[in-house]
């Protein structure tokens, strides 16, 4: 008998699976396998089915197989229901909510892509940090007045995050993560924005949750982070910089752990990678970008507003056929709701904040119809 490649019956099984609706019997997989890789026992197939059962396969009976996703299929958009917690803005629609309450009530499968920026170290984003932000007084947030004659956009100080809120920062992502999983569709794209100092953290909480790390996407950006000489005794070491000047942001990728081959899962859930730019030019991982403007600022005072030029290339690149619908569970102002508008997409975000919900009622139109 010819010796088959690694992974080639894993795949035929599952490349068969994913597209019944109905449990099948041990000898139809078996012949199924047969007729895409050739010869191999029947011995091989059940071994298979039975090592990854109940992980990936459910046995209805005894010899009849389903695949675990195909007991929840997804039926096409997410139906989004408008409440009075509920705003709905063009294709996007905000709700009034924390994310990980409003996470736990949704049906399974129901998202084809996430793009967000959450609150990289969850500290600055509590009740008494945002109070101290919006009244200049600071706490963990740096807001000196200028800088060179420039004035400086807040800034959250990670190096002020102790053990305890490095922990609670990881078991956070692990139940984001959790929820994102049963939310998202096989193949799904997860984009989360973070920080070089925190990146570690959230990989390693998303990777528990069961997501598969995919790299990431470095937004080049020169920021005012960084830098600065010991603080001090910037006289006696004048030439030395504590931390190296920050030129890039981190917007980390994971996948939703897709069925069988990418194209299988792309036929059927309609995902399982990244929207090419255009046929002869790929989606890239690295993003020229500047600050945001103080036009959007303006339309959009958030303390970490991303500009929408960046947004509408990563959101366009998340959801590969352009189908389904993409879910931001940090909305903030309603930055990536309103590139979602501007490309064309369905989108859903959710903010816990009651003042970045008014503003993103407002913010998001306007976003969406700002030209560079």
């Amino acid at each position: 008998m010819e010796r088959l490649a690694p992974g080639r019956v894993r795949d035929s099984i599952l490349s068969f699976l994913s597209e019944q609706d109905e449990p099948i019997g041990l000898k139809e997989i078996h012949s199924a396998v047969r007729k895409q890789v050739g010869q191999v026992s029947s011995s091989s197939v059940r071994s298979y089915l039975n090592l990854n059962t109940p992980e990936v396969f459910h046995r209805t009976s005894r010899g009849q197989y389903l695949l675990r996703e195909q007991e929840q299929p997804w039926v096409g958009p997410a139906k989004v229901s408008i409440s009075s917690q509920s705003i709905a803005i063009g294709d996007a629609v905000l709700h009034h909510a924390d994310c990980l309450t409003w996470l736990s009530g949704q049906e399974p499968h129901k998202f084809a892509a996430v793009v967000t920026d959450p609150p990289y170290g969850l500290v600055e984003y509590t009740s008494k940090e945002q109070s101290k932000l919006r009244s200049g007084r600071g706490g963990v947030w740096r807001i000196p007045p200028s800088f060179d004659g420039h004035t400086r956009s807040p800034l959250p100080r990670f190096t002020v995050l102790d053990d305890n809120d490095k922990r609670g920062l990881h078991d956070f992502f692990v139940k984001i993560g959790v929820q994102l999983m049963r939310v998202t569709v096989p193949g799904a794209n997860v984009v989360i924005a973070s920080n070089p100092l925190l990146m570690h953290i959230v990989s390693a909480a998303m990777a528990a949750a069961g997501f598969e790390t995919r790299g990431g996407i470095v937004r080049l950006v020169m920021t005012m982070r960084g830098g600065d000489r010991p603080k001090n005794a910037h006289l006696e070491f004048p030439d030395v910089s504590v931390m190296p000047r920050s030129a890039w942001e981190p917007w980390l990728i994971f996948r939703h752990p897709p069925i069988g081959r990418v194209q299988d899962n792309l036929r059927k859930w309609k995902t399982g990678g990244f929207r090419r730019q255009s046929k002869d030019k790929p989606f890239f991982d690295v993003i020229k970008s500047n600050p945001t403007s103080a036009r959007e600022k303006k339309l959009a005072p958030h303390p970490s507003l991303k500009p929408q030029k960046f947004l509408r290339e990563i959101v366009r690149a998340a959801l590969p056929l352009g189908e389904g619908v993409l879910l931001d569970p940090f909305a903030g102002s309603g930055s990536t709701l309103a590139a979602a508008n501007f490309v064309g997409y369905q989108s859903v975000g959710v903010e816990i904040d009651e003042k970045y919900v008014k503003l993103a009622a407002n913010a998001i139109s306007r976003l969406a119809l700002f030209n560079h």
